[in-house]
């Protein structure tokens, strides 16, 4: 299923605030205040049906934690901890495991409620957990022969202009703009870069790169990137591996000129970029590099890699 796609596998129940219910009781109204001015963050997380049959979620626990994370950082006050919030998206994967039988994307979100109006409000946050099926984020052929990406005319705001530790939902208008235009143009993905113009991340998804000497590169966290979970994964796996990673800048000239090219994320998983800027990435298929990261990726999400079990939190 495409990114552009509408969900065609969807929970029959969801939680909020507490409680469970079903998918169509799960509103809130008009005056809420994040609908208006973008307070809320959120996450994504992936549920994977494992080479054992069982249904497990990679990284869970991470992802909740950068969910509090992210409210701390907004000043929004979660009215869970950690652990209720692990425990009820367990939960509802496990009320609808007949219709997740092959895994699922899990999408917790906090957001300021309803009450006050201004910038100045301070309202009592609301809590929500939804799930759906949502098949690769830039399409099955996409993740097999690689994607069309496109440099952006959008900047990655600076660093002091939004809060790059946070997965927050108002942050994301910029990533919109990027995608739309690069779809627009006939291309599946929209690459930006920060302020001094080095390259920081695609609009849902962190990048690597791989140069003509078999040197692989992502952006530092210094950069005005997201803290990817993915990004953090492929790391672990490359370096468990022996490969070294360098985590430096490099300019959009370096994307042009490099061997390979790959994006990582919860939703994108790990999609190979086959071309930038109608310039052919490496011989225009998936290199080593990013074969060895698909192979060991996914098979670390389906419980075949034992030694990184612990990523696992199965229902």
């Amino acid at each position: 299923m495409s990114s552009t796609s509408s969900a065609t596998l969807r929970a029959n129940q969801i939680w909020m605030d507490g409680q469970f219910m079903k998918w169509d009781e799960g509103q809130m109204h008009v005056m809420t205040h994040a609908l208006h001015y973008g307070l809320g963050v959120f996450e994504g997380i992936r549920a994977y049906r494992t080479h054992d049959g069982r249904i497990a979620v990679f990284r869970l626990r991470e992802h909740i934690q950068r969910l509090v994370d992210s409210a701390h950082i907004c000043m929004l006050k979660l009215p869970y901890t950690t652990d209720e919030l692990v425990e009820a998206c367990v939960e509802l994967l496990r009320k609808q495991k007949d219709i997740f039988a092959n895994g699922a994307y899990l999408r917790p979100i906090a957001f300021m409620g309803d009450g006050a109006m201004g910038l100045g409000a301070v309202n009592p946050t609301r809590v929500a957990i939804t799930a759906w099926d949502w098949g690769a984020y830039l399409g099955e052929k996409g993740i097999r022969e690689g994607i069309r990406g496109k440099v952006s005319s959008f900047t990655r705001m600076h660093v002091n202009v939004n809060m790059v530790r946070g997965k927050i939902s108002g942050q994301y208008v910029n990533s919109i703009l990027a995608k739309r235009e690069a779809v627009l143009a006939g291309y599946d993905e929209a690459i930006l870069l920060d302020i001094s113009g080095f390259v920081a991340e695609a609009s849902g998804e962190n990048i690597f790169m791989v140069n003509k000497k078999g040197v692989i590169k992502t952006p530092p966290l210094s950069s005005p990137i997201l803290d990817g979970i993915t990004r953090d994964t492929v790391l672990k796996l490359l370096r468990d591996s022996g490969r070294y990673v360098e985590e430096v800048t490099f300019t959009r000239d370096a994307l042009y000129i490099g061997n390979e090219i790959f994006f990582t994320g919860t939703a994108a998983e790990i999609t190979p970029v086959r071309e930038v800027d109608n310039r052919m990435v490496g011989d225009g298929k998936p290199g080593p590099v990013t074969q060895f990261v698909q192979e060991t990726y996914f098979r670390t999400v389906r419980g075949q890699e034992p030694r990184y079990a612990e990523w696992l939190t199965y229902i």
